[in-house]
């Protein structure tokens, strides 16, 4: 089975708007989840969200307001979205 290339990450919150953020890894996803996410999901502070290929741009988000996440993994051979 091939590896992915990156992963897309797809965030759903709670006032219906969605954004997609991109990691190179599974494990770097899982690391900014286990460390940023998931220990301060109800919280009303703002987290700090990377966003891959947007130099100098960043995103910040209060993960309460964070009600899903979809990971897509996305293959060299896929068809460029963005």
């Amino acid at each position: 089975m091939p590896k992915p290339s990156e992963y897309a990450v797809h965030l759903f919150f709670s006032g219906g708007q969605r954004e997609e953020v991109r990691f190179p890894t599974i494990e770097d996803f899982q690391k900014w989840y286990g460390s940023e996410l998931k220990p301060k999901a109800q919280s009303e502070d703002f987290i700090n969200i990377p966003i891959k290929n947007i130099q100098g741009e960043y995103m910040v988000a209060r993960p309460s307001s964070i009600v899903a996440i979809r990971l897509e993994p996305v293959y060299v051979s896929s068809v460029d979205r963005f």
